[in-house]
This record gives structure tokens, C-alpha cells and sequence, in this order.
């Protein structure tokens, strides 16, 4: 079992309100003994109960080994996992974490725009002291609803000064894209986290950039058209060389489960890669919100909780 798969029980060591409705929780094991090395972008799951596993953004510092730190933005809308999170885990309350993964790392780059959305700044958050510290240029627009709502505003003003462009929506409107991401900038990435139709803005922006220059991490999945094929087909399970019918109605991942395959999943909806499993044979139907359209074209993986076929059989290696 990888360290990635290997569920832990870490203590709340310390939790702070840090914005309005943004709580950052930094989690320890009980013993004080490390915790497994991470890089920029990387996330972790927390296991809150039996129905209700949610990703976080780990923010803190990669140097750390002694601290996993998260933050979380209470969802008045959402499905449960956040609420929980703000009324349950007080310093001291144990709680199971797996991880960490990583479907949005730090590539190398001379130059990078930074656009944060809420929440959104928080994978970002180590991005900038890894950009910083390999020498590259960078910038940073964050924007929010409110100043208050916006976290960790005081430590990018103290770390990084005017690399950072604060823009509340309530005194700035929306973020001005066509001026930061309007023109294709050479040797220069773009990584982008937030609510969906900043990411589908920046998108569109960056439709003219050099292929591989944009960079999103999505929390809420990507609409997507009608599968490829509406009837049922076929997945081979390679371990064991058993057929499984998957129906129109079901995922993949329902149905290995049903079978007694034992899977890790944590969304159910393409978003976090918990679920990530690789394709030995046959062509994938992605419905996936994490991969480029070249780790598409590939066909070597797929998110089995929402990915579907494009072909009548599918061999996984499971």
C-alpha cells in the first residue's frame, strides 16, 4: 500500500479562523512523528465519516513533516463535508486523513500568473514559496467576494508585497482576465484554482495560449456532454480475468465494488483522483475534471467513479 493510499489517524493541533467562514486546521500525529513528504498542489483526504470523505489543499509549508495544515470554507449549500469539518474538528478531535495526491503540481517555469478565486488560493499558497525560491518570476491576482471573506491575505502582503493584486468583488468587480491573460506570454504557465466560472473564464482566455500553459485545479466537476456510448459495456478485471457489465445507469466504480473489489473513491465526481486506476486495454470515454487533453489522448488512465468507455471493453488493472 503506498503512503498515498494509507489511512492515518492525526489530532487537530491547532485551528484558527483566519477569514470569514475559513477555518485553517493544522493536523499532527498524536506522537509528533512525521508525516509524509508532499510538493505544492498535492491534497489530502479527510475521512470525516463512513458517507463523507472530502479533499483539502494542503497550504502549509512542504518542510514541514510535522504538520498537515488545511483550510476550509464553510459551504451553506454543500453537501455536509464542510459543516462538519467547522462544527466537529476542534483542537484535540482526532481524525482519519489519507494522502497525500497530487493532480496539480508546480511544473518548471521562468514566469507565472497566479489567478485565486475564494477558497482557490489555497493550493496556491505554497506555489508562490516554491516559485519564489526557485528564482522565477511570478504574479498573483486573488479576488473574493468581500476583503473579509479572502484568507491569508495578511501573510501574502508580508511575504510578497505588490507580486500580490488583492481584488475584493464588492470594491473591484470582477477580475480583469482579458488585461492579465489576454495576449500568450512566452516561457510562462498559468495556474489557476477557484469556483467554476472563474476557472471557465480563464479557460477561455487561455484558449490562444501555447498548449500545456494553463494549469486549473477544480473543487466542483466540469459539465460534461452525453457519454460516447449509451448502452452497457464491458471492463476485464486483469488480477482476476473476471467480465463485469457496467450499465448505462451505473459507474464503473459501483459496479467493481459490487463485485467485492475493494477501491479507494472520495468525491464521485472526477474531481480529486482518489480513484485513479490504470487502463491496460480499450479506449476511455473521460469525464474526468483532472486531465489534459494529452493524458487523455493517452488512454493508460481513467477516474473510474465517473469515466465510462468509448469502446465495447475496457481492461483495468484491478
Amino acid at each position: 500500500m503506498t503512503s498515498s493510499e494509507t489511512e492515518r489517524d492525526l489530532v487537530v493541533h491547532e485551528r484558527d479562523d483566519v477569514a470569514d467562514g475559513v477555518a485553517v486546521l493544522r493536523l499532527r500525529h498524536a506522537d509528533g512523528a512525521d508525516l509524509p513528504a508532499w510538493e505544492p498542489g498535492a491534497h489530502v483526504d479527510l475521512v470525516l465519516t463512513d458517507e463523507l470523505t472530502r479533499r483539502y489543499s494542503l497550504c502549509g509549508d512542504p518542510a514541514d513533516r510535522s504538520t498537515w495544515q488545511v483550510a476550509v470554507l464553510r459551504e451553506p449549500d454543500g453537501r455536509g463535508g464542510s459543516a462538519f469539518v467547522h462544527d466537529k474538528l476542534q483542537p484535540g478531535v482526532t481524525v482519519t486523513a489519507r494522502g497525500p495526491r497530487n493532480h496539480f503540481p508546480l511544473e518548471p517555469a521562468d514566469r507565472y500568473v497566479f489567478v485565486a478565486g475564494g477558497i482557490g488560493i489555497t493550493p496556491i499558497l505554497p506555489m508562490l514559496a516554491a516559485a519564489t525560491a526557485a528564482g522565477a518570476d511570478w504574479t498573483l491576482t486573488y479576488g473574493g467576494r468581500t476583503a473579509g471573506s479572502m484568507a491569508f491575505v495578511e501573510h501574502l502582503r508580508d511575504t510578497h508585497g505588490d507580486r500580490v493584486v488583492l481584488r475584493p468583488q464588492d470594491e473591484h468587480g470582477l477580475l480583469d482576465l482579458d488585461a492579465l491573460l489576454g495576449a500568450p506570454a512566452e516561457g510562462t504557465l498559468v495556474y489557476c484554482c477557484g469556483p467554476a466560472p472563474l476557472l471557465d473564464a480563464v479557460e477561455q482566455r487561455c484558449a490562444a495560449w501555447p498548449s500545456g500553459a494553463l494549469h486549473v485545479e477544480r473543487f466542483m466537476p466540469k459539465e460534461q456532454g452525453e457519454p460516447v456510448l449509451s448502452g452497457s459495456f464491458e471492463v476485464e478485471l486483469a488480477t482476476t480475468g473476471a467480465t463485469l457489465t457496467v450499465p448505462p445507469d451505473r459507474s464503473v466504480l459501483e459496479v467493481v465494488e459490487e463485485a467485492g473489489v475493494p477501491v479507494l473513491s472520495s468525491c464521485q465526481e472526477g474531481t480529486c483522483g482518489t480513484c485513479e486506476t490504470a487502463v491496460l486495454a480499450g479506449e476511455v470515454d473521460h469525464r474526468d475534471s483532472l486531465l489534459t487533453d494529452e493524458e487523455k489522448a493517452a488512454n493508460d488512465t481513467m477516474f473510474i467513479c465517473v469515466s465510462r468507455a468509448a469502446c465495447p471493453k475496457l481492461v483495468l488493472d484491478l
